[in-house]
């Protein structure tokens, strides 16, 4: 047997984008189950979590969203009990962020998931992958073109 094709670089970008999808999916449906957030919830939740005191702002920032996206979300947050929102102490327009007791919940509660997650992942791409992986990751995200 030869060498395994590799895909042209035209097909690198449908493949990122249809693993983002597929990814994405899985872990959705997997930490709604568990825990009853999704993974874009849990990001704000765990940034809330490691930078208490967060605004708004910052956390758009942390997770790579356009502020307005970041205003729904925190509503949403809001709403289910996870976060509460409290005036800024030296900023009259802004609001800090601060994770709730329910809040702490769902992260716990998701917790076993991610690692499970996580776990199959490194199952599927064996350790040297999963770790070249995550730093591949790692560097897209934080690609600036």
């Amino acid at each position: 047997m030869g060498r395994q094709q590799l895909p042209c670089d035209r097909q690198v970008q449908s493949l990122v984008h249809h693993t983002r999808h597929q990814l994405r999916t899985v872990a959705d449906r997997r930490c709604l189950a568990a825990a009853g957030v999704t993974t874009a919830q849990l990001g704000a939740l765990f940034a809330v979590r490691d930078q208490p005191g967060i605004t708004q702002r910052e956390l758009a920032h942390a997770l790579g969203l356009r502020e307005s996206g970041v205003t729904a979300l925190v509503a949403r947050l809001a709403k289910a009990g996870l976060v509460a929102r409290r005036a800024h102490p030296r900023e009259h327009r802004a609001v800090v962020l601060e994770l709730t007791d329910g809040g702490a919940a769902a992260l716990r509660a998701a917790q076993p998931e991610i690692e499970r997650f996580n776990g199959e992942l490194r199952g599927l791409l064996g350790d040297q992958g999963f770790a070249r992986t995550a730093a591949a990751l790692h560097a897209l995200a934080h690609w600036e073109s």
